[in-house]
């Protein structure tokens, strides 16, 4: 069996130290921010052949968590998720916490999309997939942004869109857990 830890004072110590230049860049430097758009891509999903809407696994039920307990002070007040089980699932625990519906978009459609994001006041959740969260940060940016692997999970971007132009800002967060069994025994 296959022992885990919460690496809860990791998180504080990185990526709450993340989120704290986050919340410094948002309401001080750039007091004059019209929006700020935070784009994630969802958390771990279940892998297994043939399975075509995947749900998060545990870990990433803990990741959506902790993205929530992150996010939940910073002035959230529009979230948005592609119609797929792993994005909403990613997206719901800050929504319940916040009490916002969460807004669905079509990954398709995503030039489309970035100019609504655009044109919106205040602060933005963006759930999404590896392939679209890049592709979606570079549209409302205007700046490159490198690709995301399949087993990615822990990158948070901020776009800060003010009348003097854009600022994209990148973060990794720390892992949901730690593996503290060295044999990986099941």
């Amino acid at each position: 069996m296959n022992k885990y830890i919460v690496a809860r004072p990791l998180i504080a110590n990185g990526f709450i130290y993340c989120l704290f230049v986050i919340l410094a860049l948002t309401y001080t430097g750039y007091s004059h921010a019209q929006s700020s758009i935070y784009l994630v891509r969802h958390a771990e999903k279940v892998i297994k052949a043939g399975l075509e809407n995947p749900p998060l696994t545990a870990i990433g039920k803990f990741r959506a968590e902790n993205i929530a307990k992150q996010l939940a002070e910073i002035g959230i007040t529009h979230i948005y998720s592609t119609d797929y089980l792993r994005t909403m699932q990613t997206a719901q625990p800050l929504a319940a916490y916040l009490g916002l519906e969460i807004k669905t978009y079509d990954p398709r459609k995503l030039r489309e999309f970035a100019e609504q994001l655009k044109q919106l006041q205040g602060a933005t959740l963006v759930v999404g997939h590896s392939n679209t969260t890049p592709e979606l940060t570079a549209l409302i940016s205007g700046k490159t942004v490198k690709a995301i692997s399949e087993n990615e999970y822990d990158n948070l971007y901020q776009v800060i869109i003010t009348k003097q132009g854009t600022t994209l800002n990148q973060f990794k967060s720390i892992p949901s857990y730690v593996n503290i069994n060295k044999n990986n025994e099941n």
